[in-house]
């Protein structure tokens, strides 16, 4: 059976990415939304997620190129002169690794993330990270060990299944990244669509992916925003491809079960 989740990030940003979630999951495709939980349009979106019963939340995971949850003072080393977490993925990465003082602050943030998505009362559907940096290996383990502490059954696999180089290497640490979540009882998706344009799926490339998507669980991850000013643009022909009536018939023609992460099993 070829099941497909379909989820909206970067859920709490600011209002317009807040109601293109919430219009592509009541008129178009969408089945979760991951929470950002340190940014500005959070409150809104947690009201909006506690009147949107059918729309499953998971929490986005932010240490990179965000807002934090704890004060300044908290975290010194995570966050830049601005009181924002550093946009230098590849730095932070580095400090991640080798500095242990870091690596405190940082389960401490992270801990305090899932503090705050348990004190909204949302179900916790699944669990990802803002730039993927949850396939940094020091986060990934933090995310395992806290996750525990909060009932994590879920958590995204960000694997697309296309042939490159750098695709291959990312592949072998995916298969390691498997071997630790099943050692941890989580669960996951067998791949992932939208990495090689992300931001940018118009609806030429969702039917290319529908009309070949393989068997087993996918996941899309999308960004729609209703800002159809400047890199916004992008957001905002998202949100009209998840709310295209051909791509709802092309799902329903090619037979394939839209799902959400709560919805996975052991039998996936």
């Amino acid at each position: 059976m070829k099941q497909l989740i379909i989820t909206g990030d970067d859920f709490g940003l600011c209002s317009s990415v807040n109601e293109a979630i919430e219009q592509a999951h009541c008129q178009g495709i969408l089945t979760t939304a991951s929470l950002m939980m340190g940014e500005s349009g959070t409150q809104n979106a947690i009201d909006r997620a506690h009147r949107l019963s059918t729309l499953k939340i998971g929490l986005h995971i932010t240490v990179v190129d965000g807002t934090p949850v704890l004060p300044p003072q908290m975290i010194p080393d995570l966050i830049g002169e601005n009181g924002r977490f550093r946009s230098q993925l590849f730095g932070s990465g580095v400090r991640f690794y080798f500095i242990p003082k870091v690596q405190k602050q940082l389960e401490d943030e992270i801990r305090a993330q899932f503090k705050a998505f348990a004190a909204t009362g949302l179900s916790l559907d699944h669990v990802n990270s803002h730039h993927h940096m949850h396939l940094h290996p020091t986060v990934l383990q933090i995310i395992l060990k806290v996750g525990q502490e909060f009932g994590v059954r879920a958590i995204r696999l960000p694997y697309e299944p296309i042939f490159t180089v750098s695709n291959l290497f990312l592949g072998l640490w995916v298969h390691f990244m498997t071997h630790q979540l099943r050692k941890n009882n989580i669960l996951n998706n067998q791949f992932i669509f939208g990495l090689k344009n992300t931001g940018k799926i118009d609806t030429a490339q969702i039917l290319q992916i529908i009309n070949n998507l393989p068997e087993g669980v996918s996941e899309l991850y999308t960004h729609p925003d209703l800002n159809i000013s400047g890199n916004s643009s992008s957001g905002f022909l998202e949100l009209c491809t998840l709310t295209s009536l051909e791509v709802k018939e092309s799902l329903r023609s090619q037979q394939i079960k839209i799902i959400t992460f709560s919805d996975l099993s052991t039998n996936n």
